[in-house]
């Protein structure tokens, strides 16, 4: 038996790696819209309820893109039922004019669009929101039918919810979580390989265990992580993870200068090493668990201030690679301490004393839940967002769309909104890729749907027989199959409900194909004339301007640091010199998620696009550590001192804008050589040697901190340099994938 389901197209379909996946999606549509749909029109003899019943069930079961098991999938689904209900009273009422409902249109699609920025549990039900509305928007306005077009609809949106939790649970993707952990578990074991190495350096040394590194870092990238599962919502848990993988990019950078060099003994960095380790473990463990217990008694912090004391205790007798060294090795634990940290509130821990300030990388621990999503609608709330192009994109599109069929008075004007909401793209090119399938696949099933009419007639049984069958092999194998194919199912599945509910003809496979040509054109003009390139013209602007950003905070932080105004603390930056380009982060993560999906207009060999960023990613991660380290003790180097660090920050800072003009120009700049920032010819190391009798040990350690900060991301930002060389070339190059 299992050598014949092996073979044949059943043995194709389940070999499938979503194969499962797409067939529970499937039966979950048909038992759910199709139970209701059956139950109101043949049981209650309510055609107007059991129509809305389907429409009720069909978005949530095949559109929506809930994160979680069916269990937890639960609370969104009751949560969007009285959502819907309003939406269906809008459309209703607003039906009377093409205007209006055009303007509801516009208003409900980018409300519903724009509000997935808080994350996959808003974004996943934007579709089945849109729909919800677009059913009742059109002829005839009946307000009258208003409470069974609501019954029908809570009907089908409940039975939907309730088939889904009973239904077997399908296959999920890996947990982001989880995804994490084997990160962190793999960078445990390079931190504890370093540690051996500095502890007994040796030639005979195996080398640390970076390509596990890179291959776990790479899987927890946004890019490859299933959409339901990106911790890009404003929830504690989403906030968490995302700064535990911030944490784990800038500790693994770390960790990779700790591995660049030879270096002579050193004892007391190898402990911390093997203590970080420990620390990344017990957070792992947190990781896999979803619970914080393990870390309430987890000891890196003393390890790291212990570490401080025996810092400051030899800054006389240090070299500036000893300098360096120790500094790098504590910025390493202090990334560990923060990622452990991250990892608790990420589980519902409440932050520790130390982190409860409003200038600390935690800050958004200590504000209210609607705060936290504020504050991200706020962010995204500018017309360089690709998440505010899309719903503004969709909005014009979809409210054009209105407009036309009412001013045609189009029969069935709903498949034309349908067709353009379902095949507008996010680039011009996207879009007009869709279009060849949809339009192949809507003519396949008009065909067969019309050949159907002329067989089966006016004989509501066979409908009843067809609809199921459509439906689940549809959208079971359709998705396997193509966009073709899934277009194809579409047409059938509306051709055999409507032929439940109004007489068939031949005139309905004939409007749905005329509907999605009409509908399809208006989204690949409004995909043209609305940023028709989608994401690549925006991403690059975007990492032009965090580069620049991140160049300007280099030279901000060194001189908040070096020459802190008098009267005033470190801790009265209160982290605004990293402010811009915190916000500019997380604006071109969005642009850089979106560009992965759009590959149409794609240009190969593509910019490094993730090796440019991981200067700001120095920066800002490096940055926060910085001013939470020496937040408390002021204590300013000596004014020669402060001059060549801050000489060096402006090196540094033309380093980062020579790189952003590199993206910019694509590599068209003519080629520059900077020096390797080694540890022996560091003026500010050299100095604090020199005059560390006579400067306090916080001064020298502040210097030592900056200086190996600064360095970092000249080695960042000069790396873009040598691999753009390496492509125009046609050599192989080090694309930095773990960012």
């Amino acid at each position: 038996m299992n050598r014949v389901c092996r073979r044949g197209p059943l043995g194709w379909v389940l070999r499938r790696p979503d194969a499962a996946a797409q067939l529970r999606r499937a039966l979950w549509a048909t038992l759910a819209s199709l139970g209701v749909f059956y139950l109101l029109r043949y049981g209650f003899n309510e055609p107007a309820m059991a129509l809305y019943a389907l429409f009720g069930a069909i978005p949530i079961t095949l559109f929506s893109r809930l994160p979680g098991t069916a269990r937890e999938r639960t609370a969104p689904l009751l949560a969007a039922l009285p959502v819907g209900l309003l939406l269906v009273t809008a459309g209703t009422f607003l039906a009377a004019h093409s205007w209006s409902a055009a303007l509801g249109m516009f208003v409900v699609t980018f409300v519903t669009s724009y509000l997935g920025v808080g994350g996959p549990a808003t974004g996943g039900l934007a579709t089945s929101f849109q729909l919800y509305y677009l059913l009742p928007c059109f002829p005839p306005y009946a307000p009258e039918s208003l409470g069974q077009r609501l019954g029908g609809l809570a009907v089908g949106m409940l039975a939907a919810a309730l088939v889904d939790r009973l239904l077997w649970q399908g296959p999920l993707p890996p947990p982001y979580r989880v995804l994490l952990a084997d990160a962190v578990d793999a960078t445990a074991e390079y931190c504890t390989a370093l540690a051996r190495r500095i502890a007994e350096p040796s030639d005979d040394t195996v080398a640390p265990p970076h390509d596990r590194v890179s291959q776990t870092l790479f899987a927890t990238r946004l890019t490859q992580v299933a959409l339901p599962e990106r911790p890009t919502g404003a929830s504690l848990r989403h906030r968490g993870l995302y700064d535990v993988r911030a944490a784990l990019r800038h500790l693994v950078n770390q960790l990779d200068r700790i591995a660049l060099d030879r270096h002579g003994p050193a004892p007391h960095a190898a402990r911390l090493l093997d203590s970080t380790a420990g620390s990344l473990r017990r957070a792992a463990g947190v990781l896999r668990a979803a619970a914080p217990e393990e870390l309430a008694t987890d000891t890196l912090a003393e390890s790291v201030r212990s570490f401080g004391c025996a810092r400051r205790a030899t800054v006389g007798t240090a070299s500036p690679g000893q300098l360096r060294l120790a500094a790098v090795v504590h910025d390493t634990a202090a990334a560990g301490v923060l990622l452990t940290e991250a990892a608790r509130i990420a589980f519902g821990a409440p932050p520790q004393h130390l982190w409860r300030r409003l200038d600390t990388p935690f800050r958004y621990a200590t504000v209210s839940a609607p705060v936290r999503y504020w504050y991200r609608l706020r962010l995204h709330l500018t017309p360089r967002s690709v998440l505010f192009q899309n719903a503004l994109r969709a909005a014009l599109a979809l409210a054009g769309a209105r407009l036309l069929v009412g001013s045609l008075n189009l029969p069935h004007g709903f498949w034309v909104l349908l067709a353009t909401l379902s095949l507008l793209r996010t680039s011009a090119s996207d879009t007009r890729g869709a279009l060849a399938p949809a339009f192949l696949g809507t003519g396949l099933g008009a065909v067969v749907a019309a050949s159907l009419v002329v067989v089966a007639g006016n004989t509501p049984a066979v409908y009843m027989v067809a609809a199921p069958l459509v439906v689940f092999l549809g959208f079971g194998v359709g998705p396997l199959l193509g966009p073709v194919w899934v277009q194809a199912a579409l047409t059938l599945t509306l051709v055999t409900v409507f032929a439940q509910v109004e007489p068939p003809s031949l005139g309905i496979p004939t409007w749905r194909f005329l509907d999605v040509l009409i509908g399809g054109l208006i989204g690949a003009t409004a995909a043209l004339l609305a940023w028709p390139r989608g994401a690549q013209n925006e991403l690059r602007r975007s990492v032009v301007r965090f580069m620049a950003a991140s160049a300007q905070a280099c030279q901000d932080l060194t001189e908040r640091l070096c020459l802190p105004p008098r009267g005033q603390g470190v801790a009265a930056a209160d982290g605004e010199v990293l402010r811009d380009a915190d916000r500019t982060l997380r604006l071109v993560q969005a642009a850089y998620a979106q560009y992965r999906t759009e590959g149409a207009s794609r240009k190969n060999p593509e910019l490094p696009w993730e090796l440019a960023m991981a200067a700001g990613y120095s920066t800002v991660g490096g940055g926060a550590l910085l001013l939470t380290e020496h937040a408390t003790d002021t204590t300013p180097p000596p004014p020669a001192v402060a001059g060549q660090l801050v000489d060096l920050a402006a090196r540094v800072a033309d380093d980062c804008r020579r790189a952003a003009e590199l993206v910019r120009r694509s590599g068209d700049v003519e080629p520059h050589e900077r020096g390797g920032y080694l540890a022996d010819e560091s003026g500010p190391l050299i100095a604090s040697t020199a005059h560390g009798a006579g400067t306090g040990p916080a001064a020298v350690v502040l210097v030592a901190d900056l200086e190996a900060w600064l360095t970092g991301i000249a080695y960042d930002a000069t790396r873009v340099d040598r691999v753009l060389d390496d492509l125009r070339a046609g050599r192989t190059a080090d694309l930095g994938y773990r960012y």
